[in-house]
């Protein structure tokens, strides 16, 4: 009897296995990357908002061409349907015709970080003649 062997062309059981681990860490790798980039995003969106806050109540103070009284107050406005926690430190800036106003935005679901800080000045009104 003659026996033949035969050569089998193909990979191995370990070698599928192999393949599929390095397959299975980059693509781990790669939904990792793209959770970071999401909520970074989301991140800054929250934060642009925040901003927006900020500079409403700016524009609010110019609009109305009112003189802000000296100290605290707080309040909360929304955007995109988000809730935010907003408080003006009004102060004296060394010069009687104008007062800096320093607002600090936060989220209201986090309140102890704040998510944006601007400071702007308010001008005293000139009465019309």
């Amino acid at each position: 009897m003659n026996y033949t062997t035969r050569r089998f062309d193909g990979f191995t059981l370990l070698e599928i296995l192999i393949a599929l681990s390095i397959v299975a860490i980059g693509l781990g790798a790669a939904v990792r990357a793209t959770i970071q980039v999401t909520s970074g995003a989301e991140e800054m969106r929250i934060r642009t908002l925040a901003i927006w806050v900020a500079e409403n109540r700016l524009a609010d103070h110019s609009a109305r061409k009112s003189w802000p009284a000296q100290g605290n107050t707080q309040g909360v406005d929304m955007q995109a349907n988000l809730q935010f926690v907003w408080q003006e430190s009004v102060s004296d800036s060394g010069d009687p015709l104008r007062r800096s106003i320093e607002i600090s935005v936060r989220a209201a679901p986090r309140p102890e970080y704040v998510l944006a800080r601007m400071t702007g000045i308010v001008f005293m009104p000139v009465p019309k003649p």
